[in-house]
Formats: structure tokens, C-alpha cells, sequence
């Protein structure tokens, strides 16, 4: 697994607070101009350590099983749909070459790549509200967007994927 990039930006207005957080791959850790190498390399580690506790805390618990993710699409339908959107079965599937994931409403069925189990919990949230509304409305109608819209995150979240497509040099992918 190849070494985060890290950029240390440093500023004399900054007095006293380190913080840090992520833009795209890197880690920017922002300290006080004063402080000197060795106190810089502490807390490089430190903030690195801390804010990988706090991304896998918000991992979603969904990544753990088909059963998982079933029980959040129940919980995302709930939520955003008003329960409407019941799948018999969603379950993690080994990457799919143009797709993020895929819907059968015949059979109501969801099939969700297996690179989204990396991916922000919120962004699978997104995919999954996404292919739940499938099993409303099939197709990509205005009707659909809206339903899809009911997920907050809908515009970030689309933004992530794309940007997430773009650096694996695969171009666009579908949710469905």
C-alpha cells in the first residue's frame, strides 16, 4: 500500500492549533510556523492516526455482509423513501467493469460492486437510495431524480463517484 501524500502547510497567524484533514488523496496538516521538525513529525503521525480513527468510525457497518447491507437499504427506504422501496436481496458483487451497482426490479434485486466498500459511507448510502429508487421507477425519469433527490448527499456523493472513476482512469460509471 503505497504512503499517503501529506502536505504540511504552515502559517505565523496560526498560533497554538494543528488541524488536519483530507483533499482528494493528501492529508494537509495545517501548524504554527514556529514549530520545529521533530514537533512536526509528532503531529503529522498524530493527526494521520487520529482522523483514520475518526474515517473508520464513520465507516458504514453495511460493508460487513449482504445481510448488512440489506438491513441499510431497510433503513435507507425507511428513511428516504418512505419504506416504499422493499429489495428482497442486496449483496456485494465482485467489480463491475461500467457500473457502481445494478437493479432488477422484476425480481427486486440489488448487486453493488465491491469497490464501493471502501468508499465513504455516505457515498454507498447515495448508491443505495439510488438503486432502491430503481425499484420504484425503472428508468431515469424526472420522477426518478426527484425520488433520488430525497437523499441529501445526492450532488457530493455523485461528485465523489465521478471524481473516484476519473482517478482510476475509467471514466464515467453507472449506478446502474
Amino acid at each position: 500500500m503505497a504512503e499517503p501524500v501529506v502536505e504540511v502547510r504552515r502559517s505565523k497567524r496560526r498560533t497554538r492549533t494543528v488541524t488536519a484533514y483530507r483533499e482528494g488523496d493528501a492529508l494537509i496538516v495545517l501548524l504554527p510556523a514556529r514549530m520545529t521538525k521533530k514537533e512536526e513529525a509528532h503531529w503529522v503521525a498524530e493527526m494521520q492516526r487520529r482522523l483514520l480513527r475518526s474515517e473508520s468510525r464513520r465507516r458504514s457497518p453495511a460493508r460487513t455482509s449482504d445481510s448488512a447491507l440489506l438491513d441499510r437499504c431497510n433503513e435507507l427506504s425507511d428513511r428516504h423513501l418512505g419504506g416504499e422501496a422493499v429489495p428482497l436481496s442486496v449483496r456485494w458483487v465482485p467489480p463491475m467493469r461500467t457500473r457502481w451497482a445494478s437493479c432488477t426490479p422484476v425480481d427486486r434485486t440489488i448487486r453493488v460492486s465491491e469497490r464501493l466498500r471502501e468508499v465513504p459511507s455516505w457515498v454507498l448510502d447515495y448508491v443505495l437510495v439510488h438503486e432502491l429508487a430503481h425499484l420504484l421507477v425503472p428508468g431515469h425519469d424526472q420522477e426518478f431524480w426527484g425520488l433520488v433527490q430525497r437523499y441529501p448527499r445526492t450532488e457530493r456523493a455523485i461528485g465523489y463517484l465521478e471524481g473516484l472513476a476519473s482517478a482510476a482512469g475509467s471514466g464515467p460509471m453507472a449506478e446502474d
